[in-house]
C-alpha cells in the first residue's frame, strides 16, 4: 500500500462487547473455546500419527484439517485475548493486512481440504475395490500441496487489492479481527474492484470446492441406494456422517456471512457468523470426527492412555 495515502496507520478492534461484565465472561469464553480447539485438533493429528491403522488417505487429510482449525484459530483469538489483558484495541495496519491474509488462507484451506475428503468418500462408497489405486498418497499430497498453492494465491490477490485501499479516518472495527467486509466499508477508496473480486474470484474459490462436495454426495447418495440391504447401506453413508455435519456447519456460516448483499449486513450478525466459522466449528471438529469413529476413539484412547497411565 502506498502509506502516504492513508491517515490511518492503526485500527481499533471493538470486540464483541464494551460492557466490563460482558468482556470477563466473553474473555473466559474464548479461552476455554481457545484451549479446547487447541488441544482437541493436537490430540487428533497425535492420534493419527500414532495409530498404524489410521495411516489411510482419509486421516491424512483429516491431519491437515485439524493443523488447519489449530492455525485458523491462532490468527484471530490470541490477539483478542493479548488486547483484553493489556487494556487495549488497537491492531497496527500491517499487523491487520496480515491477520486478513492467513485468515484467507486457513479459511480457503479448510474449504478445499473438505473437498478433497468428500472426494475420499465418494472413491470409497462408489469404488471401493478400486479405493487403494485410485486415492492413493500421492494424489492426496498433491491435492494438498495444491490447495495450499491456490489458498495462498487467493489470499495475496484480495491482501494486494486491500493494501491499495485508502483509510482516511475512521478506524473503528465494530469486530474482534480484521475483517473483510468492515475494512471496506471503512475505507475512503472506491472498493467496486475489491466487491467485484469477492462475487467473483473468491466465489469461484469456495463454490468450486462446494460443487465438488454436492457433486460427490449425489453419487455417494444414489450408490447407497442402490445397495439391496438397508442396513449395510446405512453403515456405508454413516461413514459420510462426520464429514457432512461438518460441511453444513462450516459452508452455512461462510455463505451467510459474505455472500449476502452488503447493505444487509449488521455488525452484530457479522461478528456471530465470524464466531461460528472462526472459533465453534475449529472446536467442534475434533469431536465430530472422534466420537462417532471406533477407530478414531482407541487411538485417542491409546494416546491418553501412553501419556497419562493410570495408578494402581
Amino acid at each position: 500500500m502506498n502509506v502516504n495515502q492513508s491517515s490511518v496507520s492503526e485500527f481499533l478492534l471493538l470486540g464483541l462487547s464494551r460492557q466490563p461484565q460482558q468482556q470477563q465472561l466473553l474473555f473466559l469464553l474464548f479461552l476455554i473455546m481457545y484451549l479446547a480447539t487447541v488441544l482437541g485438533n493436537l490430540l487428533i493429528i497425535l492420534a493419527i500419527s500414532t495409530g498404524s491403522r489410521l495411516h489411510t488417505p482419509m486421516y491424512f487429510c483429516l491431519t491437515n484439517l485439524s493443523f488447519v482449525d489449530v492455525c485458523f484459530s491462532s490468527t484471530t483469538v490470541p490477539k483478542v485475548l493479548t488486547n483484553h489483558i493489556l487494556g487495549t484495541q488497537a491492531i497496527s495496519f500491517s499487523g491487520c493486512v496480515i491477520q486478513f491474509y492467513f485468515l484467507c488462507v486457513f479459511v480457503d484451506m479448510d474449504n478445499f481440504v473438505l473437498a478433497v475428503m468428500a472426494y475420499d468418500r465418494f472413491v470409497a462408497i462408489c469404488h471401493p475395490l478400486d479405493y487403494i489405486t485410485k486415492m492413493t498418497y500421492q494424489l492426496c499430497a498433491l491435492l494438498v500441496v495444491g490447495s495450499w498453492v491456490t489458498a495462498n494465491l487467493n489470499a495475496l490477490l484480495h491482501t494486494l487489492l486491500m493494501a491499495q485501499l485508502s483509510f482516511c479516518g475512521d478506524n473503528i472495527i465494530p469486530h474482534f479481527f480484521c475483517d473483510l467486509t468492515p475494512l471496506l466499508k471503512l475505507s475512503c477508496s472506491d472498493t467496486h474492484l475489491n466487491e467485484l473480486m469477492i462475487y467473483t474470484e473468491g466465489a469461484a474459490v469456495i463454490v468450486t470446492p462446494f460443487a465438488c462436495i454436492l457433486i460427490s454426495y449425489i453419487y455417494i447418495t444414489y450408490a447407497v441406494l442402490r445397495v439391496s440391504s438397508p442396513k449395510g447401506g446405512w453403515k456405508a453413508f454413516s461413514t459420510c456422517g462426520s464429514h457432512l455435519a461438518v460441511v453444513c456447519l462450516f459452508y452455512g456460516t461462510i455463505i451467510a456471512e459474505y455472500f449476502n448483499p452488503s447493505s444487509s449486513h449488521s455488525a452484530g450478525r457479522d461478528v456471530a457468523g465470524a464466531v461460528m466459522y472462526t472459533m465453534v466449528t475449529p472446536m467442534l471438529n475434533p469431536f465430530i470426527y472422534s466420537l462417532r469413529n471406533r477407530d478414531m476413539k482407541g487411538a485417542l484412547r491409546k494416546v491418553l492412555t501412553i501419556r497419562f497411565p493410570s495408578k494402581r
